[in-house]
Order: structure tokens, then sequence, then C-alpha cells
């Protein structure tokens, strides 16, 4: 079993971010934060998803301002995202801001910074010290590699705040390239005891975004480090929850809703694997237990892991056997899979 590094936990309104947490799913909207109405819709949609925490773009003092109106109408915390403006950052905490994520690459200035931080910790408001590749400062050596300068903006930004005696403290370092990304965690996390906000920044459309985005955090999290993430994909927020939690899932760290395991058909199947595998995959979207459902396709793997699933089927000359927790319920047609393999799943577990 892989161990978790230790940090120090904060909490963002009611949820705790790091010490022996979970970890912890967490999204931004894509809507116009001023748009009260469509972003409470959207922040709603991700509460239903399983979406714990949300970060809301705070691009004027409009922004700003609509976040009490927002926090009012949803169940979960809200981080806003201020860049350029630290009068932002303070007109968002006045509004009831439960988190903050401040770029150390567009608000430089120890005055501005300080102001922030008075009414951060009269509030108990964390700060997320949020590194991006793209927007590092410029007096940051770009010949050094870009792991290091990630790193040294963060630690910069750290050793400002713990100046100033604050230590509600969350750090990001993201950047589209993967391998950087991971080197700069592993290095953080050996520097400093604060909760880690993983992902990969812009990781792309849904299917190379997925792939981008697991292949980074999968390798951090197996490590033990990491304490939220966000996938960023160019999709809706929703699906960067659902992406989230497969990751956790794959490596036993959380438990959310059914995991599908499914052959990738080959020319042994005598049924429609993939068309089958689809259909269930749709059905699942609407169930919120964690149950473990197989769909395979011949004999070969098809009986082992339908037994070791909750419910599965297996296929065989256009029909199929279906399972539950290893015994044989029923075999039927091939027409009637789905529908056989749907009602022992909502016979439960």
């Amino acid at each position: 079993m892989m161990s978790r590094r230790v940090s120090i936990p904060v909490r963002v309104g009611s949820v705790t971010i790091g010490g022996d947490a979970p970890v912890v799913v967490q999204s931004m909207t894509t809507t116009d934060t001023r748009d009260v109405d469509a972003t409470v819709n959207q922040i709603k949609e991700l509460a239903e998803c399983g979406c714990e925490l949300v970060r809301v773009a705070v691009k004027d003092k409009q922004a700003a301002e609509s976040i009490s109106a927002i926090q009012s109408r949803v169940s979960l915390p809200l981080i806003a995202d201020i860049h350029f403006d630290y009068r932002l950052a303070l007109a968002a905490l006045y509004a009831g801001a439960d988190g903050l994520r401040l770029n150390p690459g567009n608000i430089r200035d120890r005055e501005q910074v300080a102001r922030v931080v008075n009414v951060a910790r009269e509030r108990g408001v964390p700060i997320r010290i949020g590194v991006n590749a793209g927007s590092l400062p410029v007096e940051f050596k770009p010949d050094v590699p870009l792991a290091e300068r990630m790193v040294e903006a963060a630690v910069e930004q750290v050793e400002l705040l713990e100046s100033l005696d604050f230590n509600l403290i969350k750090i990001s370092l993201k950047s589209f390239d993967v391998i950087a990304t991971v080197q700069a965690y592993q290095d953080i996390a050996a520097k400093v005891p604060y909760p880690l906000h993983l992902g990969i920044t812009e990781a792309g459309l849904p299917r190379n975004g997925s792939i981008r985005s697991s292949v980074g955090l999968g390798i951090l999290l197996h490590q033990g480090i990491g304490d939220t993430i966000r996938v960023s994909l160019s999709a809706h927020p929703c699906l960067e929850v659902a992406v989230a939690f497969e990751i956790l899932k794959s490596l036993g760290l959380r438990q959310r809703g059914p995991t599908l395991v499914s052959c990738p058909s080959c020319g042994r199947a005598e049924i429609d694997v993939i068309a089958l595998a689809e259909a269930t995959s749709q059905y699942l979207e609407r169930v919120t237990e964690p149950i473990k459902v197989a769909v395979m396709g011949c004999v070969v793997n098809g009986p082992g892991e339908a037994r070791d699933a909750d419910v599965g089927i297996a296929g065989g000359k256009h029909r199929g056997v279906v399972f539950r927790k290893g015994e044989i319920v029923a075999t039927v047609p091939e027409k009637d899979l789905l529908q056989a393999l749907i009602a022992e799943i909502e016979r439960g577990t």
C-alpha cells in the first residue's frame, strides 16, 4: 500500500485538504462569474457529479462581489481565482470567498500581498500559491530548467507569506509539460510541509487531456504526493470531475460511482462487446454507488473477470452468462444481455 506524504491540513470552507484527509477533487466554472444564475447552475451541476471544491474566475470587481450571492445558493466552498490586481483578492475576501488562488507571476508587490494576507488571516481563509509555467516572473532565469524555475517561484512566495506570519498555504506548480510538472512537484514536496494541489494545466481536449493528466497525476499520486487535484480539460467541468475520480479509483485512493471493466474485443468474441460496453457505460452514468461491473466477450478472461466483479457478463456464441458475486444467475441471448445486466445492477451490491 502506498504511503502518502504528510502535509499540514488546511480547511477551505467545510473541506479539509491535506493531513490524513482524502484527496479532494475540484474543478473550475466556465461561466462568467458576474452571471450569478449561470454560475450557480453550473456549480450545482458540479456538486451533483461529485465535485468537492469549485474555483471561480474573478476578473473585475463585479465578479468579486458576485461571490456573496453565489455562495448563498450553493453548497460547495468557493475559491476566488485572482490575477494581476490584489484589490480583487480583497474584494473576494470581503464577499466571503472560502479560498484564494494567487499567481506569484503577476502579483509581486510585497505590500500588496501583505494587505491580502492580513485580511485572509483575520478570516481564516487559505491562499493557494498557484505557479503556472506560462506566467512565471520574468526574472526567473529562462535558461534554468522549467521545473527548477517553478519551484523557485513557489518557494519565494512561501517565504514571503511565512514572513507575514501566514501559514494557511496550499501550493500548485502546473505546466503542460508532464515531466517538468512531475519534477517540480517532487522537488517542492521535499522542501515544504504544505498541501499540494495537483494538475497538468491546459491539458487539452478530453481524449488527449485525460491521458496527459492521468500520466502526470498518476505518477505523483502513486508516490504519495498530492492532496487535491483538478483535471484541466477543454470540456464541460463535470467531465474533469469524472476523469479525476477515475484516476483516484484506479489507484485505490477514492471510491465514487461504478467501475466498468470491459474487454477490448477480438476475433474470438461472438457478441458485440463494444456496443454492449458502450450501452452499459451510458447506463452507469446515472449510478452513484461504487459497484464493479464487467462486460467481457469470450471464455479466455471473461468468466474470471465477470466473477471478480459485483455483477458481470461473459459472452458466448450469440449469448452470454450473467454473474453476481461469482455465481451464475442467468444465461440469456445476446439481445437480452444489456437488460439482464441492468436488472442485476439495480438489485444492488
